[in-house]
């Protein structure tokens, strides 16, 4: 079964009993994104809102909100994408086995996008950016943005689909200095495949045409996610998903999904921006007001009863965290042909995915000599190098081999295990004023930061505890020890409030010195101890997303020995929230209140209160 439309999908889900109406009018402006946020925390279905006020369109959100029905919208279609791509992946598999891949070919298939025969659903009526759904989703964000866009590029002189990039760009609609139905702010970060085609229309004569697209089949948002090797087309890949080959058309000289529900057509201006933001961001933080390129609106079209679709974006996880499911489930068997040696990665959703990326990687370089870190130094390095773990800021790797089943998709396990072998002395490799990932605003600059590998390989070299030294006490500013697990302490510091705040640091690893703290390698300073404590996503989303390497980073009994860092005992994090940081985020209490009516006795949401 393939989707020819988002509301096939949309019907599809409510007969399954998946998705819910709401009929109550709703406003756009924060309302909608706190209903949508607690259906989402309850797991619940897909919303479709029947009634956006100010809007003539219905919209629809969680239709990935949980990864059981992520896996349902796809259900005809994983496997045989997954044998495909381990076809890709290793093309002697066939020969092995080929009764198991007897249909690669036929959904191979599916993959070459055609041009619509029988016209183009999407340029059925037309309307204005006014009339979307103005969908903001927390209190500073700058306007209204499109939370799930098909942002479709080619590059210049080029008008063949297989050459294209689709990306999932932001994009803000109103607000700021924005030209209401004139302009729009397109926002990308790093490592997009849209910044090689500006920079070309930057050396070219021609307009930089640009078409978005909202909603039509699932696939086709997430394959504008999916991170596939250059030059090849994101096309292709909703087509396998989807099961049906991806229907374009042409429209002045704009390439159109012909069933998507809305399209947007116009021009990037070159050499030219404006302010775009704040925004609520994945990492559970606003990402602030910077300069972006600007779109000019040449014609929004949309299909007959076309709904909009919008996640709604936070502190993770949230919707978007079964994009990051479905990308494992999918790309694993392409793990060891893109980065030999590697056997798991895990991008850590609740850690905000960029700041902390956890592997398990091969140490085959000297087997007749003690166990050490040296070949998945390489295979780090390797991670940091090439793709979306580029941007990753703490990488920790394991190698294999040490214990059976070891994993990276069990967080604790993996950092008791990394903390009972990691030497401190040796096995701490910074990166420094290097580029971080866009949202991060932990670095010393916008893109500006550090880096740390540890690594771990080898015999345990400690036991750890979850008790405190005898006689253990703490310098005045810091407070509430508490352990999040053997071997993590987290104490609470004062306010951070600049430069001095680093010496409180110090000052705090030099009080240290005293105590034997060799089972408990990680002690991590936060705002509020008890809070980082208390669970595993508040853990990793406090320690890292809140420091950055090179500075935050220090040791109790440190040293520099040509020009590597190390500590003879514990190692320290600072996590606390710096001046430079980005706002965390927060709902806004008078609409959560008004919400509040449609989750008690009476109210249309009554069931889920």
């Amino acid at each position: 079964m393939s989707y020819k439309s988002l509301r096939a999908a949309v019907n599809d889900l409510e007969k399954h009993q998946k998705l819910i109406r709401i009929k109550t009018p709703l406003d756009p402006d924060l309302e909608i994104a706190e209903v949508h946020r607690r259906i989402y925390e309850q797991q619940g279905p897909a919303l479709l809102f029947e009634n956006v006020k100010g809007s003539p369109f219905q919209a629809v959100s969680n239709l990935y909100g949980t990864f059981e029905q992520t896996e349902f919208l796809f259900r005809h279609t994983i496997e045989k994408v997954k044998k495909v791509i381990e076809l890709k992946a290793d093309p002697t598999a066939f020969l092995k086995n080929p009764l198991k891949y007897l249909s690669a070919p036929f959904t191979a298939l599916t993959a070459l996008p055609m041009r619509s025969r029988f016209g183009v659903p999407s340029l059925y009526g037309k309307t204005t950016i006014d009339k979307l759904p103005q969908i903001k989703s927390w209190p500073m964000d700058g306007g209204a943005f499109i939370t799930l866009p098909q942002v479709f590029t080619f590059p210049p002189n080029e008008r063949n689909p297989m050459k294209s990039n689709i990306g999932m760009y932001r994009i803000q609609l109103s607000g700021n200095e924005y030209e209401m139905n004139k302009e729009i702010g397109l926002h990308y970060q790093l490592h997009r495949g849209i910044g090689v085609h500006h920079t070309e229309y930057n050396n070219s004569d021609e307009p930089f045409r640009a078409s978005i697209f909202v909603g039509g089949a699932p696939a086709n948002a997430f394959s504008a996610i999916m991170p596939l090797p250059e030059g090849l087309s994101e096309l292709t890949f909703a087509g396998l998903l989807n099961g049906r080959r991806f229907r374009y058309g042409w429209q002045n000289d704009h390439f159109i999904s012909a069933e998507a529900d809305f399209v947007i057509t116009g021009i990037i201006r070159k050499n030219f921006k404006k302010p775009e933001g704040p925004f609520g961001d994945h990492l559970g933080y606003y990402s602030l007001e910077h300069d972006f390129p600007v779109m000019e609106v040449e014609a929004v079209y949309h299909r007959k009863n076309p709904i909009w679709h919008f996640t709604v974006v936070g502190r993770p996880p949230q919707e978007d965290t079964s994009f990051g499911y479905l990308i494992h489930k999918l790309v694993e068997p392409l793990t060891t042909s893109e980065f030999p040696g590697i056997l798991e990665v895990n991008a850590v959703d609740a850690a905000g995915v960029h700041p902390l990326l956890i592997a398990l990687g091969s140490e085959r370089y000297m087997p007749f000599r003690e166990r050490k870190p040296e070949e998945i130094l390489t295979q780090a390095n390797h991670l940091l190098g090439k793709g979306q773990t580029t941007l990753a800021k703490f990488l920790i790797i394991a190698a294999e081999g040490d214990v059976p089943n070891l994993t990276t998709h069990h967080i604790p396990e993996f950092f008791t295990h990394v903390l009972e072998r990691i030497d401190l002395t040796r096995d701490l490799h910074f990166q420094t004023k290097t580029t971080i990932d866009t949202l991060d605003y932990s670095g010393s600059g916008w893109n500006e930061g550090s880096k740390l590998i540890m690594a771990c390989c080898g015999d345990k070299l400690r036991e750890l505890t979850a008790e405190l030294p005898t006689d253990f006490d703490l310098p005045k500013g810091f407070s509430a020890p508490v352990f999040y697990q053997k071997g993590i302490l987290i104490i609470q510091g004062s306010k951070f409030t600049g430069t001095e705040s680093y010496e409180d640091a110090k000052r705090l690893s030099q009080w240290l010195e005293k105590f034997d703290l060799s089972e408990i390698p990680l002690i991590v300073i936060a705002d509020d101890s008890q809070f980082a404590a208390q669970t595993e996503n508040n853990f990793v989303w406090v320690t890292f997303t809140r420091a950055n390497p090179s500075h935050d980073v220090h040791g109790v009994d440190e040293f520099v020995e040509h020009k590597h860092w190390g500590c003879r005992n514990a190692m320290i994090i600072d996590a606390r929230i710096k001046p430079h940081h980005a706002p965390v985020l927060e709902v806004d209490k008078k609409v959560s209140a008004k919400v509040d009516e449609l989750f008690k006795k009476g109210g249309e949401l009554e069931q889920w209160g």
